[in-house]
């Protein structure tokens, strides 16, 4: 595109060349005409020395004043200015002209008047010319949108910004938005339309404009008012539960005071610190026209997972999961997108044995992806029974039906947290994986885990929470100004867990390639930078650790070997396991008892017992307290 354009502009600007030439020619007959008589032209020994010399001056005129070096279909009023300089230079050239040839006697009785009405039909018809192709842009680029298909836009500012923004929406159609009104504060504007788009009140009247005019979206174009004028203004557009954006302007862009530089809302991808993976479907073509199932469906990562899934044309595809609205919503949007998939819901607790049991045997799955799990550290210190109950037992469940319906492949979602687990909840997520591996040895089948850290944009991650307190105008808080995480975004995460399950054969444990940890105070100042503000607007706060949080993450325990893959963004990770998975399965009962009493050192030496590596909050604060 970007190298396209230019040839094709150039191309137009030979034609206006050429254009120019009779354009010229014209003028400098019609002068005579308007002069003398319509037939006197031909008749008045002065014309055709005029008519040569100005078919020969204008256009080198034009030429070196760059009349053809300009996008006209961009053309302004400064344009409009630059072609009235050039005309006004070749007629004061052809004056020059007219003066030399009256003192040399060449031309006789030459009447003053031509070289004015010259000029003036000069400037009309170059000018009407390079207007033309202007307006044939404008037309071409406006094409009417279906009905239905827009979004019906709000512009809070009809400024320099707002208008620039209305005109944008005009001649991008594929943008799909339609500016509906304006609101302003200004006394002049209201009433009187812009661009032909009506400013239909002042600021204060946003929610009651979004009602009037069925308004879906907001664009706030008011670059210079107070931060505050604009977060309360971004506030009236959530109450009315309409998406909004915010316009910086062009000359705070040049000047570096912001760094957004279009008008779209942060990119999760954006804040990744290195290349996006990029999905491809043909890895997961293993899935194709099988049976799957998909625990934890309605969450984050479930939902993608089923979309990447449907993509490859299962044959069934189980949506599982307990929150029966988050089910209903991934089922309803699978079906909106995907007419012809075999979808099936199934409302199920992993921790009801009997209730997974039945719904393995209705659809005897051939492929499960276990995502349904507890993630959140700090709830699950202070529930430790729910992580226990629903990230070990419920994982025991699952290898269970899987078993015992003949499920091929099993593949469970795992994290860093499960590494020298700190917190209860990633200690269940490393006796899971323990659950989930001992499945594999015992059946033979192709049971692995797949571990990787933060996944951005997901529910209760950093990125939503940063961005609610963005929009109440900060301040961020973050644990601890050295904290690091690995990232990745919810397709890159789901794609990678789909590679590994391909080329899994059984009791593996695959850690995806997430690239260097980010330091979470420069995500939070990219964040805000991507916003349009600064550290000013807002602050960041650190609130401290909190219980099972760590500083840093790791991928692998320090004693692990890992070795590559088929695929370069999944590694295959050999950690010492000289555990008794099935002893420990045996002991859950005592493990269970201990999170239910409440007692947290009940809770930790429970887990101890089976994690050697497990260091809980009580030993790390022994530790601290003797390093001090």
């Amino acid at each position: 595109m970007t190298t396209a354009e230019p040839t094709t502009d150039a191309m137009r600007n030979r034609y206006l060349l050429l254009c120019d030439v009779p354009i010229v020619g014209m003028a400098a007959y019609g002068a005579f005409a308007l002069r003398f008589d319509w037939y006197a032209p031909h008749s008045r020994q002065e014309f055709l020395p005029y008519l040569l010399a100005a078919l020969l001056i204008k256009p080198a005129v034009f030429l070196g004043l760059g009349m053809y070096s300009r996008i006209w279909r961009y053309a302004s009023v400064r344009d409009l200015i630059a072609v009235l300089t050039a005309v006004s230079v070749a007629s004061a050239a052809m004056s020059v002209f007219v003066v030399a040839g009256v003192l040399s006697g060449e031309l006789v009785e030459f009447s003053r008047a031509i070289v004015f009405i010259d000029w003036l039909l000069t400037l009309c018809a170059t000018g009407g010319v390079r207007m033309a192709v202007r307006l044939a842009a404008e037309s071409r680029s406006g094409f009417p949108i279906p009905p239905g298909e827009s979004r019906r836009v709000l512009v809070v500012g009809a400024g320099d910004a707002g208008t620039m923004v209305v005109r944008e929406m005009r001649r991008n159609p594929q943008l799909l938005m339609s500016p509906i009104a304006f609101l302003d504060d200004d006394r002049s504007k209201l009433g009187k339309r812009v661009h032909g788009v009506p400013v239909v009140g002042r600021t204060a009247s946003l929610a009651r404009a979004i009602g009037d005019h069925q308004i879906t979206e907001v664009i706030i174009a008011m670059p210079k008012v107070a931060g505050h004028v604009v977060r309360a203004l971004a506030e009236a557009c959530r109450e009315a539960d309409t998406p909004s954006r915010i316009v910086p302007g062009v000359f705070e862009l040049l000047d570096g005071q912001l760094t957004v530089s279009r008008l779209r809302q942060v990119e999760i991808s954006d804040l990744l610190r290195r290349e996006q993976i990029t999905t491809r479907p043909e890895t997961s073509l293993y899935l194709t026209q099988k049976r799957v199932v998909v625990t934890g469906a309605g969450g984050s990562i479930g939902r993608e997972l089923c979309r990447q899934i449907a993509l490859v044309n299962p044959s069934l595809l189980l949506l599982l999961g307990h929150g029966e609205n988050s089910i209903f919503e991934a089922e309803a949007r699978l079906r909106e997108h995907f007419p012809g998939l075999a979808v099936q819901a199934f409302i199920a607790d992993v921790r009801d044995s009997g209730r997974l049991r039945a719904a393995f045997e209705r659809v005897r799955p051939q492929v499960v992806f276990h995502a349904a799990a507890h993630k959140h550290v700090p709830l699950m210190e202070d529930n430790p029974e729910e992580a226990i109950t629903n990230n070990v037992v419920g994982t025991a469940n699952v290898v269970e039906a899987c078993i015992a319906s003949g499920v091929e492949r099993l593949v469970m979602i795992s994290t860093d947290k499960a590494v020298a687990p700190s917190s209860v909840m990633g200690a269940s997520k490393r006796m899971a994986e323990i659950v989930v591996r001992h499945g594999a040895r015992r059946s033979g089948r192709a049971f692995s885990v797949v571990r990787f850290g933060n996944v951005l944009g997901s529910r209760g991650s950093v990125v939503p929470i940063f961005n609610r307190q963005i929009e109440r105008g900060g301040p961020i808080t973050i644990t601890h100004p050295d904290v690091t995480r690995f990232f990745m975004t919810i397709p890159e995460a789901v794609h990678l867990v789909l590679q590994a399950g391909g080329i899994s054969k059984g009791g593996e444990l695959f850690v995806l390639d997430m690239g260097e940890p980010v330091p979470i105070v420069q995500l939070a100042q990219d964040l805000v930078r991507l916003s349009g503000l600064n550290s000013t607007d807002i602050p960041i706060v650190f609130t401290g650790l909190r219980p099972g949080e760590k500083m840093d993450e790791a991928l692998w325990e320090p004693s692990a070997v890992v070795e590559a893959t088929s695929h370069p963004e999944v590694l295959l990770v050999k950690e010492e396991d000289d555990l008794n998975a099935a002893e420990m399965l045996r002991s859950l009962d005592g493990l269970l008892a201990a999170a239910r009493s409440g007692t947290r050192l009940q809770v930790e030496a429970a887990l101890a017992q089976w994690l050697p590596t497990y260091m809980p909050p009580s030993v790390q604060k022994h530790f601290a307290n003797e390093s001090h």
